[in-house]
């Protein structure tokens, strides 16, 4: 895609395409080549939630291996969410929160799962320097549940945790988790699944959307299925304390047989509590598949690099990447230092090439510019759900995605990412920046202090430097000197020819803050600017 002409809205491309070369001939050695601002950018951009002038310092001081240690750093758990939303059947209270509390009834459900939501939002508002929050949405999209289904606020709060704890741990481990999730089991009818009534539901998802995939290569069987229902027969739910439990009782003791791609492998049944293990046996098999590790990688890929992967991407990056992932025992954090170090990540071509998903675009806005939000949590609390609802209109309603199969962005092919943008969402993420940047603000009085955002740059006294520093901050692409010289000579210096007209403006402000007439001369300017650089195209690329 010709990245400066995405938003032409032409029809989708055909399917059947000439023989074309490369794309790129790197590959995943180590990067050796510049370190400074633009690659920082870019490094940040892809693997947090919109970048502060703030970010950039502090990691313009680190090489290239320490950026990537200190965002591959895990997290520990976030506070949990709390009743924002007033009565609870349950009788939580205000400010306390409902995450080990009674179910409630369906009024409380609702308002406990909006709450949910919310704070899911505030967690990536106020992220730390880490992809931890990133991982967690890309774990999100690849084992997906649907609060619309799952009906249960305690349930999805567990699962959220569950994905948070594994996001940067071993992959092996955090299917088992999922696999024993209150949630998915819930989702895709685990909680059914019974001897002499298997329900392949998740058995099916387990190996083509959770595993080995749908690749070319990729050759389970229906029996396949069939036999791994049998293994999973007898989860439960355990209600009282939030997790699952082991049905003796219901459980397939019977032998389970596999087909050839599993290098026809059987599970041998067991009975009693030691049928539960049959599930490890099962992952054993999966596991020993190397398309498992090649068809995770190509959706790592996917979400952090580039949405095509031609014939070298995969014999260059793909392949020697899952030979990583395989020989460190499924290690997500190794897997993922290998990838943001090398050539391949820090290729030029991999530079704003992808659309910002909305999660990514709506909570980036936010971050970017530091948008105040009220002390009160209630408040608070509804500011984010309003984040929340104006990304869901835009295509992604994070906790909802639209099928087992993840949001259509980020698989659906050949488009990938360029669904995120159509003549309804476009127009939706203009509105959203433009009534942040202006007077009358967004919802609940939020809104971009465009001279907070000037002042943390370098020299914001300097038209130049200004809107050099600005479009660093807010765009992944070059723009021309044309657009520059308009930027400063139409809209900092009001057709004024000298430069000083602006830093005597600026100045003027620095040194008299409560002059209105002062503030104002400065106020509108920079609204003027960071609206116009915001409703371009550039601003919608990664």
């Amino acid at each position: 895609m010709d990245r400066r002409q995405f938003l032409t809205l032409s029809p989708a491309r055909s399917t059947v395409a000439a023989p074309k070369a490369a794309r790129t001939a790197t590959g995943i050695a180590p990067y050796s080549g510049p370190w400074g601002k633009q690659q920082i950018l870019h490094l940040l951009k892809r693997t947090m939630f919109g970048v502060t002038p703030a970010d950039l310092a502090a990691f313009s001081s680190m090489g290239m291996q320490q950026a990537v240690d200190t965002l591959l750093t895990p997290q520990p758990d976030p506070q949990p969410p709390v009743n924002n939303y007033g009565t609870d059947s349950t009788g939580v209270p205000l400010g306390a929160t409902w995450v080990r509390a009674p179910k409630g009834d369906v009024d409380t459900e609702n308002d406990r799962i909006t709450s949910y939501k919310s704070w899911w939002i505030g967690q990536l508002i106020n992220q730390p320097r880490s992809i931890h929050d990133k991982m967690v949405l890309f774990w999100h999209n690849h084992f997906v549940t649907e609060t619309i289904i799952v009906q249960d606020s305690r349930y999805l709060y567990q699962n959220y945790l569950t994905m948070h704890q594994h996001a940067l741990g071993n992959f092996k481990a955090l299917t088992k988790a999922i696999t024993l999730d209150p949630a998915m089991l819930i989702y895709l009818n685990g909680y059914l699944n019974s001897k002499g009534a298997a329900d392949e539901n998740y058995a099916r998802e387990l190996h083509e959307l959770f595993t080995v995939g749908k690749g070319p290569d990729s050759k389970y069987t229906e029996d396949d299925v069939k036999a791994t229902a049998r293994v999973l027969t007898g989860f439960r739910i355990d209600d009282a304390n939030i997790t699952s439990t082991f049905n003796t009782t219901q459980h397939d003791i019977e032998n389970k047989q596999f087909s050839a791609f599993y290098s026809n492998r059987v599970i041998s049944g067991k009975t009693g509590p030691a049928g539960a293990t049959e599930l490890d046996d099962l992952l054993t098999i999966i596991f020993q598949q190397p398309e498992v590790a090649k068809f995770i990688c190509r959706k790592l890929y996917r979400f952090f690099v580039y949405y095509e992967i031609d014939a070298a991407t995969e014999q260059n990056v793909i392949a020697p990447l899952a030979d990583i992932f395989r020989s460190s025992g499924y290690d997500i954090k190794t897997t993922l230092n290998a990838l943001l170090t090398s050539e391949h990540f820090f290729d030029p071509l991999n530079y704003a090439c992808l659309i910002k998903p909305p999660v990514d675009f709506c909570v980036g806005v936010f971050r970017e510019f530091n948008v105040q939000f009220p002390a009160d949590y209630t408040t608070r609390y509804e500011c984010w759900k309003v984040i929340h609802s104006t990304a869901a209109y835009m295509l992604q309603n994070l906790g909802d995605p639209p099928l087992v199969a993840g949001w259509d962005a980020y698989y659906q092919a050949p488009s990938f990412h360029e669904l995120w943008i159509n003549t309804d969402t476009l127009p939706k993420r203009n509105m959203l920046t433009d009534a942040l940047i202006s007077d009358r603000g967004f919802n609940f009085n939020m809104f971009i202090d465009p001279m907070a955002f000037a002042a943390q740059l370098p020299n914001p006294g300097d038209p130049v430097a200004l809107i050099s520093d600005s479009l660093d901050i807010l765009y992944r692409i070059g723009v021309s000197d044309n657009l520059k010289a308009f930027l400063k000579g139409t809209i900092l210096l009001t057709g004024q020819t000298q430069d000083y007209y602006w830093t005597n403006a600026w100045q003027l402000y620095v040194s008299n803050p409560n002059d209105m007439q002062a503030r104002s001369d400065v106020h509108i300017r920079l609204q003027a600017l960071y609206k116009y650089i915001m409703d371009l195209s550039e601003y919608q690329l990664s």
